[in-house]
């Protein structure tokens, strides 16, 4: 199954329709539980918060590809024919591509949430308002792990604008609404209910609302709302077979996004905390072979030097609580200590030989831990090519990247070869994709998707999440690991 953005550069994307299933009335001997039926209309809903959000229209200089074009025999026939039609715009310069996708306005004085992958690469973004104004939008600050950007647009008079809702107060059932700008008709409004809560998509601070409300690509940073018009989600990505859209579309959660949002707007950049620690679920397998009574908590592998080394953690340590609150698995660390304020000291509960021990933990920053990490592992000693998955991949050139269409600075790994029996090339990977991510974090060196293959299967995954650009058309793609 492939996860699919929304974004107009970002994969192509078809029509969904939604069904309402009746939903059944169950009878105990104690009590009737009866199901509420569909709201007679969503007019007022989508009335009260159609102002607040907001078409976005973006623009990049790309590189004219030249890669395909036909070559003939000189003198041929048919020469003219193809001079006419494969390079229509003239001369192979660089030209100038735009994109569209939704988001919707926080603050009256002007601040703006959408997804990271809609202003991607941008050098102009402009806003559309439901009344039809339009003004320049510049962007303050992205989070590409959670796929959220923040703008902010100069108005002369108060905006209209949306708040956040509790996403964790939607139960499976709930209806919701979804407003955007979907494959480029304008406003739009589409209504479903919540399908599935909590989902992954192989991101570290994944935690998607999955619904059936209509979202189509242009979709990409419009706002998802519940029936008192709080945006609980951010409409990101579908999950599909095939490319075209089956109904299940994924929001990112409110109470992830409001956190982002948070520390873009105050910092310009996203500062997690970091304990600095390798973990893995603990299975019943583990559970039973280290006598843990329960089948909780986040088992420790390896401890690099770090906050977690200086404050006496131990491989084989059993991290069960946090900052005064339980720990169920290994997302639920994750979460908690990049939630956490860097430089703040909490106490960690962990089980170490069959005993409860008391650490004190003082956070480092997650993005800093990041830098120095790159930093240490030097390009003169980077492999040429790697074999990952059935692909053998290499660090994409400057001049790859212009053949290939993509954006001026375009980084990532190219695909130099896509072995024919692999799940890889069942999914339709060939030789001059670019991979751009994985896991949702950005990859430039071979090292860079080994890496985060080796943090999928610490984490217990059985896949991971590939962003591929073709022709400058990201997807993407979910391989196997195992």
């Amino acid at each position: 199954m492939e996860a699919q953005p929304l974004g107009a550069r970002h994969g192509a994307l078809r029509l969904m329709g939604a069904m309402l299933l009746g939903l059944a009335v169950a009878i105990g001997p104690a009590a009737m539980l009866e199901a509420r039926g569909a709201p007679e209309s969503f007019a007022d809903l989508a009335e009260q918060i159609s102002p607040a959000v907001v078409n976005i229209t973006t623009s990049a200089v790309v590189e004219a590809a030249t890669d395909d074009v036909p070559r003939l025999p000189e003198g041929s026939p048919f020469q003219d024919f193809f001079d006419q039609f494969s390079n229509p715009d003239g001369n192979g310069e660089p030209r100038r591509s735009e994109a569209l996708g939704s988001g919707f306005v926080i603050s009256e004085d002007g601040y703006i949430v959408t997804n990271n992958h809609v202003i991607e690469g941008a050098d102009q973004i402009e806003i559309e308002f439901f009344s039809g104004d339009r003004l320049p939008a510049k962007l303050v600050g992205t989070d590409p792990k959670t796929d959220i950007a923040l703008l902010k647009v100069e108005s002369e008079k108060p905006l209209a604008f949306v708040n956040f809702g509790d996403s964790d107060l939607m139960r499976v059932g709930d209806w919701v609404v979804a407003m955007g700008n979907p494959l480029g008709q304008g406003f739009s409004v589409s209504a479903g209910i919540v399908s599935a809560r909590n989902r992954a998509l192989s991101g570290t601070y994944d935690d998607y609302l999955q619904t059936d409300a209509a979202i189509n690509k242009g979709n990409s940073g419009g706002p998802l709302f519940n029936m008192d018009g709080q945006v609980i989600g951010v409409n990101t990505a579908i999950l599909s077979p095939t490319g075209g859209s089956i109904g299940i579309g994924f929001s990112m959660a409110s109470n992830v996004v409001t956190k982002v949002v948070a520390q873009l707007r105050e910092f310009g950049e996203t500062r997690r905390g970091w304990l600095g620690v390798r973990i893995q679920d603990v299975t019943p397998d583990v559970a039973e072979a280290m006598s843990l009574g329960n089948v909780k908590g986040a088992l420790i592998t390896d401890v690099p030097d770090g906050p977690a080394k200086d404050s006496g953690m131990l491989a084989g340590d059993v991290i069960t609580s946090f900052d005064g609150k339980e720990i169920k698995d290994v997302r639920d660390l994750t979460r908690r200590v990049a939630d956490a304020p860097v430089g703040q000291a909490v106490k960690v509960l962990v089980l170490r030989e069959g005993k409860t021990e008391t650490l004190s933990v003082t956070l480092g920053r997650r993005e800093e831990a990041e830098a120095i990490e790159t930093a240490a592992k030097p390009g003169a000693n980077e492999p040429a090519e790697a074999q990952l998955m059935g692909l053998t991949v290499a660090p994409v050139t400057a001049e790859q990247a212009e053949q290939l269409g993509l954006p001026v600075g375009a980084e990532g790994l190219v695909v130099t070869k896509v072995d024919g029996t692999s799940e890889a090339f069942t999914k339709g990977l060939r030789e001059g994709d670019v991979i751009t991510e994985a896991g949702q974090q950005k990859v430039v060196r071979v090292q860079d998707l080994k890496d985060r293959v080796t943090e999928a299967k610490d984490a217990g995954r059985k896949s991971i999440l590939l962003l591929i650009r073709r022709g400058g058309d990201p997807r993407f793609v979910a391989l196997s690991i195992e």
